[in-house]
């Protein structure tokens, strides 16, 4: 049964942390859909993200998660939430069909970087993120603000609320915290990004503005960074974290 929150639980482990710590197999992994026997919506495709115990997926709309496993070779996902986004109708059916697929059980087979999921007549192939979408480099593209971290729990953007950053390459940051405009400084280390001087407008801002102040926080000192595929995350020491998209690339300044 799909739950529907504004903020979903992310720390779903359970007692399928023991099947899964040490356990290689998708693991730590990403994949991305290749082919479905279902058609999926124009424009859209399956994201798994396995991390220890737990399973993220999106299919074009809302992030869901759970907990997860695998028993007899079938992937067994449990306790299902899911972020509150709206979206048409044909998303959000395809968001409620892929996690019924998910937690009806249905057969995982593994090789190498392709994963096979098969259940209740529906075949769905996929392939590792990092083969099919090699990382974006941190500078060069727009990154769009699409999720808000809190500790454990994670929301979607409101609609019509967009927050971006732009990184270049002489360690210059600016954008919009969703309603203002900003501009700082950066410097990369292996998994940190130190930001200083950031400042931005001072429009009054509504809905926006609580979009802005997560934004702005996370860009106080320092961030643990990670990017994968097509996706960044900045986290806060206190674990206020976004979680960001590449876009379009931003020439650098010659």
């Amino acid at each position: 049964m799909l739950t529907v929150v504004l903020l979903s639980a992310l720390g779903l482990a359970g007692c399928a942390r023991e099947n899964a710590a040490g356990g290689g197999g998708p693991w730590g992994r990403t994949f991305l859909s290749q082919s479905t026997s279902r058609p999926l919506v124009p424009g859209t495709r399956i994201e798994l993200r396995f991390s220890d115990g737990k399973v993220g997926f999106q299919a074009g709309c809302n992030y869901i998660s759970g907990a997860a496993r695998i028993d007899g070779g079938r992937l067994v996902v449990s306790e299902v939430a899911s972020t509150a986004m709206g979206c048409d109708p044909q998303r959000a059916e395809q968001d409620t069909w892929l996690a019924t697929f998910l937690e009806a059980g249905p057969e995982l087979r593994l090789d190498g970087a392709n994963l096979v999921l098969e259940g209740g007549g529906t075949t769905v192939s996929f392939v590792e993120g990092s083969v099919a979408e090699p990382d974006a480099q941190l500078v060069g593209p727009e990154w769009t603000v699409d999720t808000l971290v809190d500790g454990q729990t994670s929301g979607s953007v409101p609609a019509g609320v967009r927050a971006h950053l732009t990184f270049t390459i002489d360690g210059k940051v600016t954008g919009s915290g969703g309603c203002n405009s900003l501009t700082g400084t950066y410097t990369v280390d292996t998994e940190t990004i130190t930001f200083t001087a950031v400042a931005s407008t001072r429009k009054a801002c509504a809905e926006a503005g609580l979009v802005e102040d997560k934004v702005l926080h996370v860009l106080r000192g320092t961030a643990q960074f990670r990017i994968e595929a097509g996706r960044l995350t900045l986290t806060a020491a206190d674990g206020t974290g976004l979680g960001l998209t590449a876009g379009r690339a931003t020439p650098s300044p010659s």
